[in-house]
């Protein structure tokens, strides 16, 4: 399988909330955890601020569902984040048919660190992530 890589894009988010983000799936797995991604993007860099738990979401064994129009409308949602309690940190292509945002951000278990997380962009492309120190 041949990765390619988005050379337009970078996502920058703090060790701190992805260490939330780890966090969560840790709790629910081996459920799936889904999340909404709020930040801002200026230029080429999209900064990840926020989490966001969706109302009314569904998390089970090999899936995580919500009604997307029950969302409030919010423009500084930039991508979604869940976990893949596998381990695996590609996207399905349910995940990319589903796409909502900008990015979407995958982490897998044992959601530890760096290498338990990858970001796309709506192709399917990776997307280069900057872990900040805060």
């Amino acid at each position: 399988m041949k990765v390619y890589m988005n050379k337009k894009l970078t996502v920058s988010v703090s060790l701190e909330l992805l260490d939330s983000i780890f966090e969560g799936a840790r709790r629910l797995y081996p459920k799936e955890v889904f999340l909404l991604l709020r930040g801002q993007k200026a230029k080429d860099v999209i900064r990840i601020t926020d989490l966001v738990v969706p109302p009314l979401a569904v998390y089970g064994y090999g899936f995580a569902n919500l009604p997307f129009h029950m969302l409030p409308m919010d423009f500084s949602i930039v991508g979604t984040v869940h976990s893949h309690p596998s381990g695996n940190v590609s996207p399905s292509s349910v995940d990319l048919n589903h796409f909502f945002g900008r990015v979407l951000m995958i982490v897998g278990y044992p959601f530890s660190d760096g290498k338990n997380v990858a970001v796309y962009d709506s192709k399917g492309e990776v997307v280069p992530m900057l872990l900040l120190e805060v």
